[in-house]
């Protein structure tokens, strides 16, 4: 596959980039949706009288639900390809946020219900993975899907619009304009997106695949270290405005337009991490990732001033995650058969987003029982530390052996 994608020209590489450009706009787009209820939280906490621990379940919900189903969603993106799964992605996420902005906003059970469907929004990046490994040879791959990873920056578009658009025109508002855009992506997608006339099209069952998914060591070695990156990223980004709020005092739009500058700097780092495990391997990259984020929570659970320590150490480790997510994608495109690729994406994603549901409901916890979040981020640096010696052991090998 990578001699014959050598030695295409000039328009077989314009549609790679194009096909490329188009899954990384609907990854933003379905993220964009995924984090509409973050920003809000605070609000909907004041306007509810939600506790700390049920204003972390809010956000949380939408996290939990998004990684579960990128299980499925991997295993049919194999089946079916990213022509017919981005499109039906985003026109099914239109109806939870139409639901949240009309009538899904008034009590704490209608924004769980609304917010356990705004989760599909989250399994796009189940879709993006496979449909771009396939566009793209093995030595590319890693930079390919970083590029794409940084649809990951939806978050951010969230988080320094919402508020906004709620104060100029309602609660509804924010909801109104991103299903819009989710209904004109859908509508792009459906006519210009096309599969890689290489991609292999797997013929067992859903379930067989799956099973042979779960056999693969790197199914698991992946699964471990994209629940501590990518989960330490959507456990600040959707955790960070509340955090910022209590722990400093910050008004609810300064805490959100900080939390959009720890979302940028994740999701300008995670191609470059992408690009260096192409260079220099996954495994290096993610170690010295792993050792900064390690770094930068310790010195953040000793609550330094919030200027210049407490924001060095939150930019530090949202480039650490960034690069970090990128290596761990490198990594699954490395190891991994390319007809799995879908599923094992699947799988590692699901773990990601599980990663970033248990910390803000720990947070929240911790927080309601002593006062302090002291505790939960020295526990973020041990797992980062245990990361890291993993990586340089067992991923290691694993990855001298592809070699």
């Amino acid at each position: 596959m990578t001699t014959t994608m050598r030695a295409e020209g000039p328009a077989a590489t314009k549609q790679r980039l194009v096909m490329l450009a188009m899954a990384t706009a609907g990854f933003a787009v379905n993220f964009w949706a995924w984090a509409l209820l973050s920003p809000l939280g605070p609000m909907f906490k004041d306007e509810l009288g939600l506790s700390s621990f049920q204003q972390a379940l809010l956000v949380a919900v939408p996290v939990v639900v998004g990684s579960l189903g990128r299980i499925p969603v991997g295993a049919l993106t194999d089946r079916f390809g990213g022509r017919v799964m981005f499109p039906l992605v985003s026109a099914i996420t239109i109806i939870p946020v139409l639901f949240l902005g009309l009538a899904g906003h008034s009590s704490l059970a209608a924004l769980l219900i609304g917010g356990f469907f705004l989760g599909l929004g989250g399994t796009a990046f189940a879709v993006g993975v496979p449909f771009v490994n396939a566009w793209f040879p093995p030595e590319r791959r890693g930079l390919a899907i970083g590029v794409f990873g940084a649809g990951m920056g939806g978050t951010a578009i969230s988080a320094l619009t919402t508020v906004p658009l709620v104060r100029s025109g309602g609660v509804a508002t924010p909801f109104i304009v991103t299903a819009v855009v989710l209904a004109v992506y859908a509508a792009a997608a459906a006519l210009i997106l096309r599969d890689a006339p290489q991609r292999p099209v797997p013929v067992e069952s859903v379930g067989r695949r799956l099973a042979a998914t779960l056999r693969l060591p790197v199914t698991w070695q992946a699964s471990a270290l994209y629940a501590v990156a990518f989960g330490g990223y959507v456990a600040f980004s959707v955790y960070l405005p509340a955090y910022l709020k209590t722990g400093y005092g910050l008004v609810q739009d300064d805490a959100s337009n900080r939390m959009a500058g720890f979302v940028l700097v994740a999701v300008l780092m995670r191609p470059i991490g992408g690009w260096l495990s192409d260079r220099v391997g996954p495994v290096r990259v993610l170690t010295v990732a792993l050792a900064v984020v390690a770094l930068g929570a310790l010195t953040q659970a000793f609550t330094p001033s919030l200027m210049p320590i407490g924001t060095a150490a939150f930019l530090s480790m949202a480039a650490a995650l960034g690069a970090g997510s990128g290596a761990v994608f490198a990594l699954v495109a490395l190891l991994t058969p390319a007809a799995k690729v879908g599923s094992v994406t699947g799988v590692v994603g699901a773990a990601g987003g599980l990663g970033g549901f248990v910390p803000p409901l720990v947070m929240g916890a911790l927080y309601g029982a002593f006062s302090s979040y002291a505790v939960g981020l020295a526990a973020l640096a041990l797992v980062a530390t245990a990361a890291a010696v993993f990586t340089l052991t067992v991923v290691r090998r694993a990855e001298k052996g592809d070699r």
